[in-house]
């Protein structure tokens, strides 16, 4: 094709074969002359018009292979309500493509790698991963479902080109389901429609197909988006198919949509570099790790580039390591462009969206913007006499740098300083957010008291304004007259009712987010544990009057300090639930029970049997204990009032008054009714 004549192995003149490389004749390289031809004319050329040749040929060979790498890069995030399977679903496709390792094939749901995540069965953090698949190379993007994190749902689709929208066959979309496609929508993001458990007993995929349609024409999607793809699975089972009566053996049929219906990025390779950071990660090695899509041009290590925030304010930095996924792991990259999700460190500080510019031409993209909080609570300082027993980070300066530090990853989260120097007013997006940071923190180390949850207010002129949610209840026949006399209560406004004829009913409620503050441990206890309810922010709307149903019973408070003892226990039994046991170390101000009245009562709890020279103290007779109630970290939120706290420890949730004396208390009540 090209042949290069030298002279002592210097580079002096070039020939080219017209025929096989009419790129580089074109450039000005020209067939072979005759031999008595002089060697400085006649379509010779001098070495730096080679070499300039040289570098045109290759640069439109790697503009095609560019355009062939573009063309199979796929990225998609994923969607759903909780517990319709998103993550048993990217496993299969993770397997099924032989991105696991084998020493990973043994763990089930591996995308959730959070304790928690774990525990609770839910998805908290986004997270990403990447497959290839015959020849396609797909960023898949595993989202929560639960609209208290969908700060996380929201950066997500800053990243992504489609969604793969994954519905239950039996349940069919529910409010989570709604919130992300609508923020899917509004990003421009045609979705593929995966409905699964189709294998289960009681499925319909029929009736939620007619459902979803129902849902994208109310959520204002475009002609575009309703022409939506459909692939029915079973994730548990590893098996897809385009109609749920002919199912094939494996993912195939999913794998096949994803690449025939996601369009590839649309994105300009050779422009100067950008990149938005969508989302932060932390390593004690590394430091702050950015992870974000690249809007334009490439990137490789050791790059200078300029980091600009929303406000417009600039810092100098340096890639120093850059990275992309396969399967469940980061991986190191020479090179990176246009199109591709990466991870990048090297800055001592990063933000959400930061835009990444070539330092010659600084750009910053549009901020990225997550919904507003609804919720409150206030962290405040354990000043409980038990304080510093349990915990290793207990003063205000821990939990101050605890909660910056969140800051910086948890976008839909804020803080502000109390009333006092110990105190924080944290703000997040439900109950579950901040019971999610709360319990991270204790798992971390951290010794706190923590406020019962408020809803925040807002003042539109001179008319309060307070957070709406839509709420879906599913539950027994039986049950219904007790929810919707309680639901009544809580002032909700009944918008749908609908009994699937087996023994079940579906309500659709808009009620005031205060009002099911509180509620959903006693909708337990109404529907014996068979009803399910699930709910999501709609709007802010005047606010209405009058104080939510709350707790009926009031509590028995400790007024000593000791331990719980069996022969005192037994005597308070008999005036509610206990919530210590026999040996169980308690402090004055302290709550140990409900009381079966509406009044607060003040007890000793670590009164023993008085001994004399007549009797011994262990008398034959028993003494039976009911078991006391232990309450998890949500359900303690749930239950105190406004006077209350849950103190929070690496071992123990205690509730508390936050008046531990009890004639400070009495004292202060007399004042607030005056």
């Amino acid at each position: 094709m090209l042949t290069i004549c030298s002279v002592r192995g210097m580079p002096m003149c070039a020939f080219i074969d017209r025929a096989k490389c009419p790129g580089l004749f074109a450039c000005g390289l020209r067939h072979r002359p005759p031999r008595h031809q002089s060697s400085c004319r006649n379509g010779f050329c001098r070495l730096e018009i080679v070499n300039r040749c040289l570098i045109n040929s290759q640069q439109t060979e790697s503009s095609d292979r560019d355009t062939q790498v573009i063309e199979n890069l796929r990225n998609i995030a994923i969607i759903a309500h909780v517990d319709h399977g998103k993550t048993t679903l990217v496993d299969k496709l993770l397997r099924q493509s032989g991105t696991l390792e084998r020493n990973e094939l043994n763990d089930e749901r591996v995308m959730d790698s959070n304790d928690q995540e774990k525990e609770r069965g839910i998805t908290i953090l986004a997270k990403n991963t990447a497959i290839n698949w015959n020849g396609y190379h797909i960023n898949i993007v595993d989202t929560p479902g639960h609209a208290d994190f969908g700060g996380e749902v929201e950066r997500v689709m800053s990243m992504v080109d489609s969604v793969l929208l994954l519905v239950d066959a039996q349940d069919g979309p529910m409010p989570q389901t709604r919130f992300v496609t609508k923020k899917a929508f509004e990003a421009g993001l045609r979705p593929i429609v995966v409905i699964n458990k189709v294998d289960r007993p009681g499925a319909r995929p029929d009736w939620v197909l007619d459902q979803i349609f129902d849902l994208f024409d109310n959520l204002g999607a475009t002609e575009e988006q309703l022409d939506f793809k459909v692939v029915y699975a079973s994730a548990l089972n590893g098996i897809a198919g385009l109609e749920h009566t002919d199912m094939a053996e494996d993912m195939t049929p999913l794998y096949q949509s994803i690449v025939d219906h996601v369009p590839a990025p649309k994105v300009d390779r050779d422009g100067p570099f950008q990149m938005q950071i969508s989302a932060l990660d932390y390593n004690s090695f590394l430091g702050v790790i950015g992870v974000g899509r690249i809007a334009r041009g490439r990137v490789k290590p050791n790059t200078p580039v300029v980091a600009i925030d929303a406000e417009g304010k600039k810092r100098n930095g340096r890639i120093l390591k850059l990275m992309g996924h396969h399967g469940l792991h980061r991986v190191d990259v020479e090179e990176a462009a246009a199109g591709d999700i990466v991870c990048i460190s090297g800055f001592d500080q990063l933000f959400i969206s930061d835009t990444l510019c070539d330092p010659l031409n600084v750009e910053a993209m549009k901020p990225l913007t997550v919904d507003e909080p609804t919720v409150s609570m206030t962290f405040q300082v354990n000043d409980s006499p038990f304080c510093g027993k349990e915990g290793k980070f207990v003063t205000s300066r821990n939990i101050k740098e605890r909660l910056d530090k969140e800051l910086l990853y948890n976008v839909a989260l804020r803080v502000e300083e109390g009333d006092t120097a110990d105190k924080f007013k944290v703000s997040g997006r439900g109950e579950l957010h901040l019971s999610v940071l709360i319990e991270t923190m204790r798992r971390e180390g951290f010794e706190m008291g923590v406020g019962r949850p408020e809803v925040i207010i807002r003042r539109v002129g001179d008319v309060k304004h307070e957070p709406y949610e839509n709420v879906t209840i599913d539950l027994p026949e039986e049950s219904q007259g007790a929810i919707m006399e309680q639901m009544g209560l809580r002032k909700g406004d009944l918008t749908n009712m609908v009994p699937d004829g087996k023994g079940r009913v579906r309500l659709e409620y808009n009620i005031p987010a205060r009002g099911l503050i509180g509620f959903r441990n006693e909708f337990l206890t109404l529907t014996s544990g068979a009803g399910i309810l699930t709910s999501i922010f709609d709007r802010y709307d005047v606010m209405k009057s009058g104080d939510m149903s709350g707790r009926q019973n009031g509590v028995l408070v400790s007024v000593e300090t000791g331990k719980a003892l069996t022969y005192s226990l037994e005597t308070l039994q008999a005036r509610g639930k206990l919530f210590v046991e026999h040996g169980q170390e308690i402090y004055g101000g302290q709550i140990i029970g409900l009381n079966s009245r509406d009044n607060d009562l003040g007890v000793n709890p670590t009164k023993g049997k008085k001994l004399d020279n007549m009797r011994a103290s262990g008398k034959d007779e028993t003494i039976a204990l009911v078991p006391p109630v232990k309450f998890t970290l949500e359900q303690a939120l749930e239950f105190i009032q406004d006077d209350e706290l849950c103190e929070v420890t690496p071992k123990s949730i205690r509730l508390r008054k936050k008046i531990l004396d009890e004639s400070e208390r009495t004292r202060a009540a007399k004042k607030a009714k005056a």
